[in-house]
């Protein structure tokens, strides 16, 4: 079977599985369903009235024939979204809608542009996401090929034992209680960060190269946080794949022919290492795109956790919705690329 046709399959087989995880989702919230479609046709139907009250101002419209079409437009709606048609009706129009981010408007949270679309805000919230977590993630990522690989290959010494330690103290410590503790320390006592006020500072500068310092310098503590909370976890990870490949007879054989060990740490056994690091690294890239509700809120960022946390605590259904299917789709793309990768970093893998 040709390379190219096995990944389509693949393909189709991991968008079946997205479908599948849409429908679901449909199916689950069927019964309630009505309420969604009634919150998206509320806010469709104030918005018209909004409109046609402007309109109204100017004499155009008298109060009655508002009144008229926004009832008009109101049954429009009612049609167009199928609630005048029993529930199991309509799970596949709302999984398309799901599919689409065609969930409407939400009813109090809005875009940093003042729109109320879910897709805007959702798509809005993306770069503020990446530049925060995505890069930690990086940071960690890097951290834990950095000393993973040296700490296994010379394990048992004192700089093994050190990171062991700090590994076993950064898993423990929550990233919310560091982040409040790196706030009051680092904002507070010794000012050297500006205050977690969000992607910009109250007044930011107007200019486009001051409004990216201004946005890096917000950024920094909360980066600085994320990987002092998780980089241990990456350490020890990576660790923990290639202490099992460093006793591999092969190993031995090379270590016996005199090789450097930078050729064995190279050739051999980063090699090896590769398919499960790579695993790692791309779904902790996908994992990240998921936002971190609590430290994302401890810091005031507006990423996708803080917006998940958003919309759970103003029963935001419709954003809700959005955002896991954000998240199944991500961690889909995330599978595909590792079925790629596979073909490239492990040659016993062969379709």
């Amino acid at each position: 079977m040709g390379l190219a046709r096995v990944l389509a399959i693949r393909a189709i087989t991991l968008s079946a599985t997205l479908i599948g995880i849409v429908l679901v989702t449909a199916v689950i919230l069927g019964p309630t369903s009505d309420k969604l479609l009634g919150a998206i046709v509320n806010e469709d139907v104030r918005a018209y009235s909004q409109a046609l009250r402007q309109k109204a101002a100017g004499g155009a419209l008298n109060q009655s024939e508002i009144d008229a079409l926004v009832a008009q437009y109101r049954d429009q709606l009612v049609r167009a979204y199928g609630l005048d048609r029993p529930w199991y009706e309509r799970v596949i129009p709302l999984s398309m809608r799901i599919i689409l981010l065609d969930l409407g408007r939400a009813g109090t949270i809005t875009s940093f542009t003042g729109s109320n679309y879910v897709r805007d805000i959702i798509l809005e919230r993306i770069p503020p996401t990446v530049m925060f977590l995505t890069t930690a993630t990086i940071i960690n990522i890097l951290i834990g090929l950095f000393l993973g690989p040296r700490l296994a290959f010379k394990r048992g010494g004192a700089l093994d034992r050190v990171f062991s330690i700090y590994s076993a103290i950064s898993y423990a410590v929550p990233a919310w209680w560091l982040g409040l503790m790196m706030i009051y320390i680092f904002v507070y006592k010794i000012p050297i960060f500006p205050p977690p006020t969000g992607l910009l500072s109250p007044n930011p500068p107007s200019d486009p190269l001051g409004r990216f310092l201004d946005m890096a310098s917000h950024a920094v503590l909360p980066i600085i946080t994320f990987v002092l909370a998780t980089s241990g976890v990456w350490i020890y990870i990576t660790r923990a794949i290639v202490v099992r490949i460093v006793e591999e007879d092969f190993v031995y054989v090379a270590k016996a022919k005199g090789l450097h060990d930078r050729t064995i740490m190279r050739s051999y056994i980063m090699r090896a290492a590769a398919p499960p690091i790579a695993t790692n690294a791309i779904l902790g890239l996908a994992g990240s795109l998921g936002g971190a509700i609590l430290t994302e809120t401890i810091f005031n960022w507006p990423g996708l956790g803080r917006l998940f946390y958003d919309a759970i605590g103003a029963q935001e259904l419709s954003l809700i919705l959005g955002l896991t299917y954000i998240t199944a789709l991500v961690y889909i793309v995330a599978r595909l690329i590792l079925e790629i990768l596979y073909i490239f970093l492990d040659p016993r893998v062969r379709y």
